[in-house]
């Protein structure tokens, strides 16, 4: 499966161990992942998660993100980002939002701009990569305070969704 090349999953093998892991760390409170499916299709295209969840603080980060190769560009990220980032404000009402990604993913750091996160800073030789690659991840964050201001600019043409259980 192509994805992101910052993640790398070759094959399927990859693939079920990526979701095995995600669901271990659902079963012990340290994450919540989401599938991402194209509602014309009912395809899978990827899938994202909250995590980092701190109740005390109000502060959870969004990411352990993926999109099929042909689904990026296509908006679904954004919606995916919108969904998430109401649920967090508009449901939970809570104060932070983080999300890192690798300092050489342009295009998710643009993605991230676009939505309206601050850059907050890089955390240099971060993480450890496949490859023997040491990541610097830059860290971006959205308030509660500038929600509402994002909600209705950035994202005003789907703003009118209402999350429901």
């Amino acid at each position: 499966m192509e994805v992101f090349y910052f993640l790398i999953l070759n094959n399927s093998a990859e693939l079920q161990r990526w979701v095995e892991v995600a669901l271990k760390e659902r079963e012990e409170g340290k994450r919540i992942p989401f599938t991402i499916i194209e509602k014309a299709t009912d395809e899978i295209c990827g899938s994202t998660s909250l995590g980092s969840i701190s109740y005390y603080d109000k502060r959870i980060e969004i990411g352990w993100s993926w999109l099929a190769k042909h689904y990026q560009g296509t908006g679904i990220n954004f919606h995916a980002k919108f969904c998430m980032l109401s649920y967090v404000f508009d449901v939970l009402d809570w104060e932070r939002v983080e999300i890192k990604t690798d300092n050489l993913n342009e295009r998710a750091k643009q993605g991230l701009r676009k939505i309206g996160a601050k850059e907050e800073g890089v955390l240099r030789s971060h993480m450890q990569m496949p490859l023997d690659r040491r990541r610097d991840s830059v860290y971006f964050s959205i308030l509660g305070g500038e929600w509402p201001k994002i909600k209705h600019s950035i994202f005003r043409e789907i703003s009118s969704f209402q999350y429901s259980e």
